[in-house]
Order: C-alpha cells, then sequence, then structure tokens
C-alpha cells in the first residue's frame, strides 16, 4: 500500500503534534513546519502528497506560502484557522487551497478531509490510459495526459479544479447546481457548499477565461447552478 507524505504546517507546536499523531495512526508519512518559510523548505526537499496549512503564522503566513507553493506546485492544501469568517475562508481559497478546517477541529474530520483530497489527487495523477479528449473552442482537457490547454497554451489547475472543469466540459450544456458539484467533485454530502464551489469556480475562470467577469466558457444559469457553454471548434 502506497505510503502518502503530508506536510503539517502550524506554528503551535502542540497541534502539530496532535495532527501528526492522528495522521501517522493513519498510516501516513508525516513531516512537519513551524512557519511558512519552513514549509517552503519543504516544499522544494520532498516529494509531497498533502500540505495542512494554518494561516496565521510568524515569518511567513499561510497565506503567502500558499500562493509560493501553487507557481509550480498542485500538492493539495488544507488550510487551519482560528478564524470562521466566510471572508478569510474565501481569501485561502481564492489563494489556492482545495480546502479549509476551521480551530477547534474535531480529529476525525480533518482525517476524513484528508482522506478526500488525497482520494482525488490520486485518481487525477493516476496513470490508468484515457483516450477521451474535450473540447469546448479554444479549451481542451486531455484526461490521458492530464493536461488542459486554453488556445493551446497549458493551464496549470489544481486537482479540484480541473475535476470541476472536467465534470462541466464532458456534460457540456448542463446545468449543475452547486449541491451537485460538490457531491460529484468533493465525494461527499454538500454542507453549505455554495462559497466552495463558487469560490473555486472564480479561481478556475482566471484561468482559463479572457475575461473572467464576462466568462466565454463556465456560464452562470442564475437560480441553477453552472453550465459549460458549447462552443464549436
Amino acid at each position: 500500500m502506497e505510503k502518502y507524505k503530508i506536510l503539517v504546517c502550524d506554528d503551535d507546536q502542540e497541534i502539530v503534534a496532535a495532527i501528526k499523531i492522528y495522521l501517522t495512526q493513519e498510516g501516513y508519512e508525516v513531516l512537519v513546519a513551524y512557519n511558512g518559510n519552513e514549509a517552503l523548505q519543504q516544499v522544494t526537499q520532498q516529494s509531497l502528497d498533502l500540505i495542512i496549512m494554518d494561516i496565521m503564522m510568524p515569518e511567513l503566513d499561510g497565506i503567502r506560502a500558499t500562493v509560493k507553493i501553487r507557481e509550480d506546485k498542485n500538492v493539495p492544501i488544507i488550510m487551519l484557522s482560528a478564524k470562521s469568517e466566510d471572508t478569510d475562508k474565501i481569501l485561502g481559497l481564492t489563494m489556492g487551497a482545495d480546502d479549509y478546517v476551521t480551530k477547534p477541529f474535531n480529529p476525525m474530520e480533518l482525517i476524513a478531509r484528508v482522506k478526500a483530497q488525497l482520494r482525488r489527487y490520486s485518481t487525477l495523477g493516476s496513470k490508468e490510459i484515457k483516450e477521451n479528449v474535450y473540447r469546448s473552442g479554444g479549451l481542451m482537457l486531455d484526461d490521458q495526459q492530464k493536461l488542459v490547454t486554453v488556445d493551446e497554451q497549458p493551464v496549470n489547475l489544481t486537482p479540484i479544479e480541473y475535476n470541476i472543469l472536467k465534470l462541466l466540459l464532458v456534460n457540456k450544456g448542463m446545468v449543475f447546481s452547486t449541491d451537485q458539484i460538490y457531491e460529484k467533485v468533493w465525494l461527499e454530502p454538500p454542507v453549505a457548499s455554495d462559497n466552495l464551489v463558487s469560490v473555486h469556480i472564480r479561481h478556475l475562470r482566471e484561468k482559463i477565461e479572457v475575461e473572467p467577469k464576462s466568462p466565454l466558457y463556465i456560464k452562470v444559469v442564475w437560480g441553477l447552478g453552472y453550465k459549460m457553454e458549447r462552443i464549436s471548434t
């Protein structure tokens, strides 16, 4: 069985130690860091499968560390914070995080979210041969190579963004509610999914649309959800 390598980064050493115990009990290899700079060093030196990152840390906070990591890494990132306001969640997700857990948290909930992210990430990185190529206008998703291009230029997506795009592109013209998108991409029952889905779609649009505020590909169907526009190539 493959042993996943997880980085836990938080300036509270007791929290790091507690999370490490729970993850180790689940069979994961755990690395630790206590600020954003240490996390960046680990990312450079190690091949990681997932990062658990606190937001408020000395030297380099979790938001800025996430931005740096996202410059060339798609590893899933779960953010931790004592703040529960939606603005903090949205900021973290907009900067490239895949999920968000508010302190104090139930360890079993964190473990469940870790497993869900690893499941999606390993599926995205699978070597299974898939010959399907999906297109809409200048947008192309090659599911064999796990490659997305816009006007033949490669686009760097996180696993969540890729899976949202694939869902909509495979089902061009079909409208999906935020609950349906959450259930199919996050692989769990939808709970307060509106903000989470809309933030990821906004981030996705910023990467694939020339004018994100006037999108060509991913359209809102007001009161119903989102769909991928059918555009001839």
